[in-house]
C-alpha cells in the first residue's frame, strides 16, 4: 500500500466535518477507512468485512487501555458534577458573590480570573481546563460574553503554560524523550532553553492575553459573540431558569471545585510515590471527580430541599447533555490508535527528514509537527513521533537542539489547537459548555495567525544559526 494513504482516514475525517458539520460522523468515517486500510495491507481477503469488524473492535479496545477507560468514565462524571453545582443555585450564588465583591465586576475581570486560573494551575492540562471552565463559565454568561470566548481562553492557555511551566507530567513525558540522546548540554539544560525558543506557544499566551485585556474578537469569533444562534439562546433559557432555582450557596460550587483541584494533586502525589510529575494523570481527574460529586451530592442532600429522585434525574440530565462530546472523545482516541497502527505520524515524520534544508529546519521541523497533531489528534503521541527524527538531525547537522526541540513541542501544541479531532478539543469544549465545532472554528484564525508568525520567526532564525 502507498504510505500516503496514511493520511486519507484525517482527510476525509476533516472533509466531512466541512462539508456536513457532524464530527461523530465523520469520525467513524475515518476509522472505518483507516481499518479498511489495514485490513488491505495485511492481504485478507475479506478487506470490507474485516474493516468493518475491526472498527468496532478498534472501538471498543479503548476500554481495555485502563487509562483510556478512565478518561471516558471522567468525561460522563464531570457531567454530574456540573448538573449539580447548576442545579442547586451554586453557580449563580458564586457568579453574584464575585460580582457584587469586584472580583469579577466587568468582563474584562471575569475574563483575567480564567486566565490566571490556567496558568496558576499548570500542573496538568485538563486540570487547567476543568477549573477554569467551570469557575468561569456563569460570569462569562453575566456578561454576556459567549462560551466560544471562554473555550478559546481555556484551550489556547492550558497547553502552552504546561509546556512552558515544564514542572509537570509534560516536562517529565520530554525528559524522558531526549534523555537518550547525546548532547554537548544535559538534558534538563537542552528542555528547559526551549521555554524562551517556544514561540508559537509564548506567542498564544501574548495573544491571549491581549483578547482578554481589550475585549477585542475577531473573525468568527467575534460573529459567535454578535449572533444569538439557537444554541445560545438555549443557553439563555437555561441560565434563566438556572436562576430561577432555589437560592443556592456558594459552597455548592466552590467546594467541589476545590475538591477536583486538590484532590488531584494530592492523587497525583499518591500515584507517583511522592512524585507529582511522575502520577498517572487519568487515575488523578477520574478520582479527583468521584470525590467532587461525592462531596456535592451530600451538599445537596444535607439541605433536605432535593428529593433523591430529583437528583438522580439532574445527574442523569448532565450525562446527557455531555453525552455527545464524550462520543468525540471516546472516537478520537479510537482513531488515534488506528492511524498510529497505520503509519500516518511516521510517514509525515519521514518527508521532514528526506526534504530538510538546513535554514528551514526549524520551520518545517514545526510544521510537520503541526500536521502530525492535526491529522492523529495528539500533541504527546506527535512528541513521541518526531522528537527520536528531529534531535538526530539537530546533533548531526550541528543545530541547537533546544531550538529543534522547540519546533515540535510548539507545532504539537499548534496542530492540536487546531484539529477537531483532537480530544484536549473535546475536554476544552466540554469545559466551556460549547459545541466542538464552535470551538474550531473560532479559535482556528488565532492559532493560525501564531503559526504564521512562528513559521517567519523560525526562518530568520535558521538563517542566523547557518550564517553565524
Amino acid at each position: 500500500m502507498p504510505e500516503w494513504l496514511s493520511l486519507l482516514p484525517a482527510t476525509i475525517a476533516i472533509a466531512y466535518v466541512l462539508w456536513r458539520k457532524d464530527v461523530i460522523v465523520a469520525l467513524l468515517l475515518a476509522i472505518v477507512c483507516s481499518e479498511l486500510l489495514l485490513a488491505y495491507n495485511d492481504g485478507t481477503s475479506l478487506v470490507v468485512v474485516d474493516g468493518v469488524v475491526n472498527s468496532f473492535k478498534r472501538v471498543l479496545a479503548v476500554f481495555a487501555d485502563a487509562g483510556n477507560a478512565r478518561i471516558i468514565a471522567f468525561s460522563v462524571l464531570i457531567g454530574v458534577v456540573l448538573a449539580f453545582m447548576r442545579f442547586s443555585g451554586g453557580v449563580s450564588a458564586t457568579v453574584h458573590k464575585l460580582v457584587n465583591s469586584g472580583i469579577a465586576s466587568n468582563a474584562r475581570k471575569s475574563g483575567l480570573i480564567t486566565f490566571f486560573t490556567g496558568i496558576i494551575i499548570f500542573i496538568e492540562s485538563n486540570l487547567s481546563v476543568l477549573t477554569a471552565g467551570i469557575l468561569s463559565r456563569g460570569l462569562f454568561d453575566k456578561f454576556g460574553m459567549s462560551r466560544e470566548r471562554l473555550a478559546y481562553i481555556i484551550d489556547s492557555t492550558s497547553a502552552p503554560i504546561c509546556i512552558l511551566i515544564l514542572l509537570n507530567g509534560w516536562g517529565a513525558f520530554v525528559l524522558g524523550i531526549i534523555a537518550p540522546y547525546e548532547m554537548e548540554q544535559s538534558s534538563v539544560s537542552v528542555l528547559l532553553g526551549t521555554v524562551p525558543l517556544n514561540i508559537y506557544a509564548l506567542s498564544t499566551i501574548v495573544v491571549v492575553f491581549y483578547t482578554v485585556w481589550t475585549g477585542n474578537v475577531y473573525g468568527p469569533l467575534a460573529r459567535a459573540e454578535a449572533v444569538q444562534s439557537e444554541k445560545r439562546k438555549r443557553q439563555a433559557v437555561a441560565v434563566s431558569k438556572e436562576n430561577q432555582a432555589p437560592p443556592g450557596r456558594v459552597i455548592d460550587m466552590l467546594l467541589p471545585l476545590v475538591v477536583i483541584v486538590l484532590g488531584m494533586l494530592a492523587c497525583m502525589l499518591w500515584t507517583g510515590h511522592g512524585d507529582i510529575m511522575a502520577g498517572s494523570g487519568s487515575k488523578s481527574v477520574l478520582y479527583a471527580t468521584i470525590a467532587a460529586m461525592l462531596v456535592s451530592y451530600i451538599l445537596l442532600t444535607s439541605q433536605n430541599k432535593f428529593s433523591q429522585r430529583r437528583l438522580f434525574k439532574e445527574g442523569a440530565i448532565g450525562i446527557q447533555e455531555i453525552f455527545p462530546l464524550v462520543m468525540i472523545l471516546l472516537l478520537s482516541i479510537t482513531l488515534g490508535a488506528s492511524v498510529k497502527e497505520l503509519g500516518t505520524g511516521v510517514f509525515i515524520s519521514g518527508l521532514v527528514a528526506d526534504y530538510l534544508p538546513l535554514f528551514l529546519v526549524p520551520a518545517v521541523v514545526f510544521i510537520a509537527g503541526a500536521f502530525a497533531a492535526f491529522t492523529t489528534g495528539t500533541s504527546w503521541g506527535t512528541f513521541a513521533l518526531l522528537v527520536p527524527i528531529a534531535m538526530p538531525i539537530s546533533i548531526n547537522l550541528g543545530l541547537p537542539p533546544s531550538l529543534v526541540l522547540a519546533a515540535v513541542l510548539g507545532g504539537g501544541i499548534f496542530g492540536d489547537h487546531c484539529s477537531p479531532v483532537s480530544d484536549t478539543t473535546a475536554v476544552s469544549s466540554l469545559a466551556a459548555g460549547c459545541d466542538i465545532l464552535d470551538h474550531v472554528r473560532t479559535q482556528l484564525p488565532y492559532a493560525l495567525v501564531c503559526g504564521a508568525i512562528t513559521i517567519v520567526v523560525y526562518i530568520l532564525m535558521g538563517l542566523a544559526v547557518v550564517s553565524a
